[in-house]
């Protein structure tokens, strides 16, 4: 079977998704190798998820935030910088290390993460596996397994806290989809293979907190073909994953994301007005979106309406906006300031 080289030796180290490495460095090939794609982890070897991974991206880190061992996908409409999103993730998260998989990415797109994760200096901590659109399909199907078995092995015998990028899923269910159809098996919905299911979830299965040692936490980016949530990647992914961050437009919709671990660190390992603060903003949001449609639709607006607008247009630029980056902390403030500046405290 497939075997990944393993040793602290190949952080900072580019490979493809035959195992072999890309970036021209020194030699690895006495280093030694692991098995990949085996079993996930025995259920009694899981401990309950109860640390948070920052990210810096107040979306994630107020709303609904990514919890160690967590696995969650990014669910982007095609052409929105999903990719530019998960780089400064890969820079900004408080992981020890970080492995990289890119599905079928073109060059532009693989030159942008090996820049980007250079010029903030983690490159040193990060193991890349990269198969690009001109390489064989084959290779791509390679790719979350090489990452994942790397990731295990330096959260199990190391201690770390490993975050796992991936990008795209649904490049990687498409290969799945044209090997298949080359093997003439026999397709069920939308021309994808009917263990579409399985093969995802036993990737996103490896995402883990380990008793007694590190942990694999699993971000991934899923685009929706046609912006179609109901599309069998993203609606096959959406019952394996702990929720999803939903990107549209530029921003990160709080409506439509959701973090189905965020009640196990909210308030417990972060600030304690965080549940506060998190819920009157969300409920301040959603009257802000109520009071736009009014508007819209030429309804009378009070006062109130009014103030909500603006709230709701503060909170797109300073929260929402994919380019946003703040440490919890700062978020938390942020949040006072602009209830502040709309609202009277009464209200």
């Amino acid at each position: 079977g497939l075997q990944a080289l393993y040793s602290d030796n190949i952080l900072g180290r580019i490979f493809r998704g035959s195992g072999e490495l890309i970036d021209g460095g020194p030699d690895l090939s006495s280093e030694p190798a692991i098995d990949v794609a085996g079993p996930t982890v025995n259920p009694m070897r899981r401990v309950m998820p109860t640390k948070m991974i920052e990210t810096e991206v107040p979306m994630i880190d107020l709303f609904n935030c990514l919890v160690e061992s967590q696995k969650i996908p990014i669910f982007s409409v095609a052409g929105e910088p999903f990719n530019a999103l998960l780089a400064r993730i890969g820079f900004q998260a408080n992981a020890d290390v970080v492995v990289f998989g890119g599905l079928g990415l073109i060059f532009d797109d693989f030159h942008f993460f090996k820049t980007a994760f250079e010029d903030h200096g983690v490159f040193h901590r990060t193991v890349m596996f990269v198969n690009q659109a001109s390489d064989p399909i084959v290779e791509r199907l390679n790719v979350p397994d090489l990452a994942l078995a790397v990731a295990e092995r330096f959260a199990v015998e190391e201690g770390k806290r490993v975050l796992v990028l991936l990008t795209d899923m649904t490049a990687y269910a498409d290969a799945m989809k044209e090997i298949g159809i080359a093997q003439e098996r026999i397709p069920a919905a939308r021309g994808y293979l009917g263990d579409l299911y399985t093969q995802l979830a036993q990737r996103y299965e490896k995402a883990c907190d380990f008793k007694g040692a590190g942990s694999v936490t699993i971000l991934s980016v899923t685009t929706m073909p046609g912006g179609d949530v109901t599309h069998p990647v993203p609606d096959n992914t959406g019952y394996i994953t702990e929720g999803q961050f939903y990107l549209h437009d530029g921003i990160i919709d709080p409506f439509g994301s959701l973090s189905r671990l965020k009640q196990r660190v909210v308030g417990k390992v972060t600030r304690e007005d965080h549940p506060q603060v998190m819920n009157t903003m969300i409920r301040l949001y959603a009257g802000a979106i109520d009071a736009q449609q009014k508007q819209a639709m030429a309804f009378e607006l009070t006062d109130f309406d009014l103030k909500l607008i603006r709230f709701g247009d503060l909170f797109k630029t300073r929260f929402m906006e994919v380019g946003v980056s703040m440490p919890l902390e700062t978020a938390l403030d942020m949040c006072w300031k602009t209830m502040a500046e709309c609202f009277e405290p009464s209200e």
